[in-house]
């Protein structure tokens, strides 16, 4: 009778495998996956107790389902046995087909050890294949790669006997569905929370940059993002509204740009120098006015991690008022406070830089190069030989280029304002050629200065001194206080600029004696200049009301390649004692 309904036990089991296969691949997470796997043992191959015991990532297995008993679900499920444990349950008893049988004459060894585990009550067996209440039959669940990804426990057959080969193959069949709908359940698991990271991760991405567009686009300073690399490197890629009032130029027309296409030609080559990665610099960037402005520029590199570095974010400062207040110290430091003329110090600073320690007998030639040096530039040949000379000389911070430069052209930049402010870009008072300062190197490096042999004008040009003392001064300082003397000093330093060229240098020493440095002038021009200085300072002063009048005395002396500023200055203070001395008292005093 057996024998003959085994083809439809057969058939009824495989219809009933056929339905749970089919539920284990609708459940929508792994812990329904895992209970669909025990209810469907069951429900569909006939035992009254199953369990699910999962691989952790420890390597330890834990229970991780249960059904057919609440009791023993309450008692079991989330303890964990060691993998220890369950690889040696796995090497003992009987082998069926992938199935691992160990008797009750071979478990009670198990009875202490770690691996959770429930007890049933029930008749010892009467029959050779009976199941015994501690018989254990475990279908171990394997991943396709081999790995272990858990095991399934059942117990207590509802026929109350030991599977035959059809039930032990129903079941070996049913752990391999168990363990590809497992490995499906955590690959969805873990696609599930990949992408929940993936959107945690934008949306802290988004948040990023748009705090970045915000600090970007609102920073009080300005902030640009350039390219790096290829054939556009450097050009501006995005400005912010900051850079854009700074440079006077919407954000449309910024993006035409790179920096050294509106940094200062003087400051190209510290640009080209500044390090893309951390680097500093101070410069001047062009404004749309044609003025130039000083900013601080700050790189740093905005890199991927895949393709290297891909932007460079440039943040500039506009250190306008700092690089201001800087040009004051210096103007103060290098000045005269009350009359705005070059100090002393700087003087002799101007001087010392057109001489070099060349030997007095190197002088062969001289006279060619100096006429090399100063062809085409104007002399006082071509001015009238009455009146004051136009342009304006070192003044109050008013000092103009070179002769030959036009003043306030295309060559200007910086500063425009009038005063100790005022930065055109270029020290105006540095002679072309001119070294850093007295060399005992090579003579070539710059243009040697030589002097006219003779007070007869020969056709040499020279760099002419004139020292100018002021005759009567003391005596206006005596009778009409400081005040007086401060205001005939500021007169006389004003008139002393308005007499010689652009480019030309007038300096206060100190008390009433001033220097005039003017370049390119034979014997004959520097006579007809010191004259016209004397002429120019005759005329009365009104000081509060009162005419006040003082004359002068110059003395012309020669600067020369092989002495130093101090002998320039001591031959020209010499030659003016002598041509005050060879004056009469009234004659000096200009009434």
């Amino acid at each position: 009778m057996e024998t003959e309904s085994e083809p439809y036990v057969r058939l009824a089991t495989l219809r009933q495998l056929h339905r749970v296969v089919a539920e284990l691949n609708t459940a929508r997470s792994l812990a329904d996956t895992l209970q669909t796997v025990v209810d469907g043992i069951v429900v569909g191959l006939g035992y009254e107790l199953a369990c699910v015991n999962l691989v952790r990532p420890d390597g330890d297995l834990v229970v991780a389902a249960f059904a057919g008993d609440p009791a023993a679900e309450a008692l079991i499920t989330g303890r964990v046995g060691s993998r220890a444990s369950w690889e040696r349950r796995l090497t003992m008893g009987e082998n069926w087909d992938g199935l691992r049988f160990i008797p009750h004459t071979e478990g009670w060894v198990l009875m202490e050890d770690d691996v959770p585990q429930w007890h049933t009550d029930g008749p010892d067996p009467r029959f050779e294949d009976e199941w015994h209440p501690e018989d254990r039959l475990y279908a171990p669940m394997y991943a396709s790669g081999g790995e272990l990804l858990g095991v399934i426990s059942v117990d207590r057959p509802r026929n109350g006997r030991r599977p035959g080969a059809w039930g032990r193959e129903a079941l070996q069949m049913y752990a391999f569905q168990a363990a590809i709908a497992i490995s499906n359940a955590r690959l969805r698991a873990n696609m599930q929370r990949a992408l929940v990271r993936l959107e945690r991760e934008q949306q802290a991405l988004r948040a990023s940059e748009e705090s970045f567009r915000q600090a970007f686009e609102y920073a009080p300073s300005g902030m640009a993002i350039a390219e790096m690399g290829g054939d556009q490197h450097g050009r501006l890629l995005r400005t912010n509204d900051a850079l854009c009032r700074l440079l006077g130029r919407p954000a449309s027309v910024l993006r035409r740009y790179s920096f050294s296409d509106l940094v200062h030609p003087e400051d190209i080559g510290t640009l080209l120098r500044t390090s893309a990665e951390g680097g500093r610099a101070e410069l001047r960037l062009g404004r749309r006015d044609g003025t130039y402005v000083w900013v601080s520029l700050r790189n740093s590199v905005v890199a991927d991690a895949a393709d290297g570095p891909r932007f460079l974010l440039t943040h500039v400062e506009d250190i306008e008022e700092r690089k201001r207040h800087e040009l004051q110290l210096a103007h103060r430091a290098s000045h005269d406070s009350l009359t705005g003329l070059p100090n002393s110090a700087e003087l002799r600073a101007r001087l010392g830089a057109r001489l070099c320690r060349r030997p007095q007998s190197v002088r062969a030639s001289a006279i060619e190069a100096l006429d090399a040096a100063f062809e085409g530039r104007d002399g006082y040949e071509g001015h009238a030989a009455h009146g004051a000379h136009g342009g304006h000389a070192a003044h109050a911070g008013h000092d103009g280029p070179p002769v030959g430069a036009e003043a306030g052209g295309a060559g200007e930049h910086g500063f425009h304002a009038d005063g100790p402010d005022r930065y055109t870009g270029a020290d105006p008072f540095e002679f072309p050629g001119a070294p850093p300062g007295p060399s005992d190197g090579p003579y070539d490096h710059h243009v040697h200065t030589v002097a006219p042999a003779t007070d007869v004008d020969d056709g040499t040009k020279g760099l002419a001194v004139l020292f100018c003392d002021l005759d009567g001064f003391k005596s206006i300082n005596d009778r009409f206080g400081h005040h007086t003397g401060d205001a005939v000093l500021i007169e006389v330093a004003r008139r002393l600029t308005t007499g010689v060229r652009d480019g030309d240098t007038v300096a206060r020493l100190g008390g009433d004696e001033f220097v005039v440095l003017a370049d390119g002038l034979g014997a004959a021009d520097a006579a007809d200049l010191a004259v016209r200085l004397r002429n120019a300072i005759i005329p009365p002063i009104r000081v509060d009301g009162r005419a006040v009048r003082v004359g002068a005395s110059f003395g012309i002396g020669w600067a020369s390649c092989g002495m130093s500023a101090d002998e320039v200055l001591r031959s020209a203070d010499q030659r003016m004692y002598i041509e005050k001395r060879s004056r009469s008292k009234a004659h000096r005093r200009a009434g």
